[in-house]
């Protein structure tokens, strides 16, 4: 049985732009724009799913999706740093930034690691892959990058090289355990 799973990251928003954590906040209307034209490009899945973030929301039903709420596919919980930018954190804890990005296991934030956000993702991955078919899911790129470092076996030291574009399609095929993956194609 092979099981395909297709990953959408969702829109822009000004929260991204920003490089704001977990903002939570909406699309913007170039991002929903981009979303609409992207209608129907999607392949048919027998299950649709969606991450509770307003950004995913807005991205599915903007792409005429209409699917689960997934809480399993939340975004990576960054504890005290949401809502504040990147600038601002690394203003204000330097350190505990380099910690963050230098180490997979480091949660200085008080929230998830990035093992942690990779533990949870690929246990989901995992029991996706009993789902004959194919499964979409609209996620934040965190959600991506964490499938393809648990789908590839790779170290959770690659979660932030891997970069993943608004918009673009991160398709995951497997059978018995062993997944492909195709990166980023744009919706």
């Amino acid at each position: 049985m092979t099981t395909r799973v297709v990953l959408v990251s969702p829109a822009t928003s000004p929260e991204l732009r920003e490089a704001r954590f977990g903002g939570g906040g909406s699309v913007d209307e170039r991002g929903a724009a981009r979303a609409r034209a992207a209608a129907g490009s999607l392949p048919g899945a027998v299950r649709t799913l969606i991450s509770p973030s307003a950004r995913c929301r807005e991205t599915a039903a903007e792409l005429g999706l209409h699917g689960l709420d997934a809480p399993e596919l939340a975004p990576l919980d960054v504890g005290r740093w949401r809502g504040r930018t990147l600038d601002e954190v690394g203003a204000a804890e330097p350190e505990a930034v380099a910690r963050w990005l230098a180490d997979p296991s480091g949660a200085p934030h008080g929230g998830e690691s990035v093992e942690d956000v990779c533990a949870r993702v690929g246990g989901w991955l995992e029991s996706a892959a009993q789902v004959p078919g194919r499964t979409v899911a609209v996620v934040e790129p965190e959600i991506v990058r964490a499938a393809v470092v648990h789908a590839l076996g790779i170290p959770a030291a690659a979660f932030w090289r891997l970069d993943v574009p608004p918009l673009t399609a991160t398709e995951l095929s497997g059978r018995a355990a062993r997944w492909n993956v195709r990166l980023g194609s744009p919706l």
